[in-house]
Parts: structure tokens; sequence; C-alpha cells
């Protein structure tokens, strides 16, 4: 199978894009797939979360942490065991964000439920554009039945971005999992937020 590449890329901090890419990762290896992830985040979050993962006893994903410059030669490393990659890339840097962008096959966006943050996207999508990669909004830690998903969908649309179906509650089992190194669907498998976990994994991976 040909490598697939996955960057999740959000220019506003505090999205959930770590989160997102972790348990992705994990839900997508719990279908079958080798999963490699590349951290070019500097803040490193997510080789913690390895770190921890690994002190746990956890295994099934690689994750390796370069500079943005040297993305594409970590894709091709990571190519020859692996089918699905996943880049996690930085915050407020344009350049190493758009060297991520620019190596995904498809660019999947967090965005919290909010106007202000689905406009503060508009950075991250600018340089998809550019790049001409395709672009996936995931809307995060929704709480309950609020209206505003509805409300989101309609004004990702007027912006001409697609919305992911699945939709990612504000679920406790999300961090919860991440602070011992796991995705939810293997700390709380039975819960809500694994089965919106599994969702997003099958819905991308259909994209691919």
């Amino acid at each position: 199978m040909t490598v697939k590449v996955i960057t999740i890329a959000q220019q506003k901090g505090g999205a959930g894009k770590t989160t997102v890419a972790a348990q992705l990762a994990v839900a997508a290896a719990g279908l079958g797939r080798k999963v490699g992830i590349i951290d070019i985040d500097p803040q490193g979050s997510l080789s913690q979360w390895f770190a921890l993962r690994k002190e746990n006893g956890h295994p099934g994903l690689t994750v390796s942490a370069v500079t943005g410059w040297r993305v594409t030669n970590e894709i091709d490393r990571l190519a020859r065991h692996h089918d699905l990659i996943l880049i996690d890339s930085p915050p407020h840097a344009e350049t190493e964000a758009k060297m991520a962008i620019r190596a995904g096959h498809l660019v999947l966006v967090p965005v919290q439920p909010s106007p202000l943050d689905l406009w503060a996207t508009r950075p991250t999508l600018d340089i998809a554009r550019t790049e001409k990669r395709p672009v996936l909004l995931v809307l995060n830690r929704l709480s309950g039945r609020s209206p505003i998903a509805v409300e989101m969908v309609a004004a990702a649309a007027d912006m001409g971005v697609e919305v992911a179906r699945t939709k990612l509650g504000n679920r406790g089992a999300f961090a919860a999992s991440m602070a011992v190194g796991q995705g939810v669907t293997e700390f709380a498998p039975d819960t809500i937020g694994a089965r919106e976990a599994l969702k997003l994994a099958r819905e991308v991976l259909a994209r691919m």
C-alpha cells in the first residue's frame, strides 16, 4: 500500500491539535494501519505523550521528533515500514507549517466551536490553498447537543471548507488517555469518546 500522509495543522493555538493527532493515530492503528507520527511542534507535546506510551508498555506506533526542514526526509524514512503517517505541525510558525501542509495528502484542521476560532483558521486555510492541498475541518470539544455545530458547518461552507461528519465532544476521557500515553480507544474503549475517535479514523481513512 502506498503511504498516505495526513497533516494536522492549525495556526491558532489551543485547538486540540496534538490530542486529535494522538487519538487519530491510535484509532487508525487499531484498524490495522501501520502508523508513524512526525512531531515538528517545538513544544514536543506529542513526543512527551509517546514517551509515556513507551514507559507504560503500549506499543504499535512510531513517533519521531524533527524540525520542519527535515520533514520530507523523515516521511521517506518512515514510509519504508508504515502505510499512514501523521504530521503534528506547530502553531504560529508559518514556514514550518507550510512545509508540513505541502507534505500532506490531506490537511486536518481542528477547530473549537466558536466563530472566532473558525475565523482564526484562515491563515491555515490560505496556506493549504496555496499548496493545493485538500482540507477537512474537525469540530473539536463540542458540548452536548449544542446548535453551534450546525452554525459552524454552515459558516465553513460559506468559506469554501468541508467539515468532517464526525465531531469530537468535550470528553474527559480524551485528556485522561493522553495522561497515560494512550488513546481513548485503548483507555476507555466503551465510551462515546472512543466511538468518536474510531468514527473519525474511519472517515479520514476512507478519504485516503
